[in-house]
């Protein structure tokens, strides 16, 4: 069986094609913004998107015919249950209007749908999107009924590690408690209690730890001034929060590798805020212990920071205290999602339907 990951970015279209588990083929498109100028809006670079992946797999010699599922990276949807999903047009339409936002990622079931459909018997699957919505209530409640905490985190890598956690250690996901916390261009942290992530930082809307472009929680009546300061344009302080906050907006830059050598170059500027990022990263996985009730089996770090030694020490150093503290660096989502499809597909996870 052969099986073609979709994974559209904001810049770039990561592709992969495995036979069963193993893969074959992967490669990341870049898009240069001279490309992407000519749309208005991430649905209108669907043509563009799928005729760059066809063109790349017949430049490979992939036969696309001997395709039989093509998985792409779940979008904005509506909140679901983790899971994978087969695509149907309820999924397409709530896609293609952006009804709960918009992000290139939106794409990937779109493309893959679209792909599948040209193939004998293929099949079209998205797994474990952004907006896995496992909450329990409680967490949901603000000081004020006008908000409400969201679950919007890296559920793919999350969900992905954690099992990989389980399966090393001879036992389910569903049966340990586990702590989450994926470190990327932004940052989630997840209590996840026997196989569900009861709490979890909303990563894209801009809540716990600062991270390389995003400010995190911020100070709240600050943030009311410059609000109505009348210094700042909504899309000014939109982008402070999400896209130039973080390490942006400290030191110039998102790349943590690069704050790393500044420090230990003896830069003390770059130092501290990287330590106030790791400290900030310590603090949401205490408050996650504390959600478990300080039943904690593994604290797991993973995403692309977690490849710089001295973030997971000042993170192990703070949190080794709770549970036993495992490093799983970088992510592998194309992986991750094919991963998810032969679970399925082999009767061990459910074929859900989005509704």
């Amino acid at each position: 069986m052969k099986i073609l990951a979709v994974n559209p970015g904001s810049t770039s279209t990561k592709i992969a094609v495995f036979e069963q588990d193993k893969n074959i083929f992967q490669v990341t498109l870049r898009h240069s913004a001279d490309e992407l100028k000519p749309f208005a809006n991430v649905a209108e670079q669907f043509a563009f998107r799928k005729e760059v992946i066809l063109s790349e797999l017949k430049k490979a010699g992939v036969n696309v015919s001997e395709i039989s599922v093509v998985v792409g990276r779940g979008g904005i949807v509506k909140p679901v249950e983790s899971g994978v999903y087969e695509v149907n047009e309820a999924m397409k339409t709530d896609l293609r209007s952006a009804k709960y936002g918009e992000h290139a990622s939106n794409l990937g079931a779109l493309i893959a749908d679209d792909i599948a459909r040209s193939l004998p018997a293929a099949k079209a699957y998205i797994a474990d999107p952004v907006v896995v919505d496992e909450m329990q209530d409680v967490a949901r409640v603000t000081g004020l009924p006008l908000f409400t905490r969201k679950s919007t985190f890296h559920a793919l890598n999350q969900k992905a590690i954690a099992r990989t956690y389980a399966r090393e250690h001879g036992k389910k996901y569903e049966e340990v408690n586990l702590i989450v916390a994926h470190l990327g261009g932004g940052i989630s942290v997840g209590a996840h209690r026997q196989g569900k992530v009861v709490d979890t930082n909303n990563a894209v809307g801009g809540d716990g730890a600062f991270s390389p472009e995003r400010s995190g929680t911020t100070p709240a009546l600050q943030l009311l001034e410059a609000c109505f300061s009348g210094k700042y344009t909504k899309t000014e302080l939109s982008k402070m929060l999400v896209g130039s906050g973080g390490l942006v907006a400290h030191l110039g830059t998102n790349d943590a590798q690069k704050v790393v050598a500044l420090a230990n170059q003896g830069d003390e500027q770059a130092r501290l805020v990287l330590n106030a990022m790791c400290y900030q990263i310590g603090k949401e996985i205490g408050a996650a212990a504390a959600v478990l009730h300080g039943n904690v089996d593994a604290v797991l770090v993973t995403g692309g920071i977690a490849h710089n030694q001295p973030v997971t020490s000042y993170i192990t150093q703070m949190t080794s205290f709770i549970a036993p503290v495992f490093v799983y660096p970088g992510e592998d989502e194309m992986t991750a999602l094919v991963e998810n499809v032969i679970q399925m597909l082999d009767g061990k996870l459910p074929l859900k339907t989005y509704a």
